[in-house]
């Protein structure tokens, strides 16, 4: 299953991972590695349409659900 939010799609980005080991001048260029940035996803069940709905919420959605659920 893709790791991907049900409510406003983020998903898994690319990035890369930089050794400091190396850095500094240009003849000792630091190596690079790519990597995954996977988005903080939880299961959670929430009100859909009358209806209690299991999703698939990254945090930053969950927190806006809580903060629309309460007022």
């Amino acid at each position: 299953m893709a790791a991907r939010c049900d409510q406003c799609g983020k998903g898994t980005a690319f990035g890369r991972n930089i050794r400091h080991k190396s850095s500094g001048r240009w003849e000792r260029k630091a190596h690079r590695t790519n990597r995954k940035f996977k988005p903080n996803l939880q299961r959670q069940s929430v009100w859909r349409d009358g209806k209690k709905v299991r999703m698939r919420l990254c945090t930053r959605c969950l927190r806006s659900e809580l903060k629309t659920a309460r007022a």
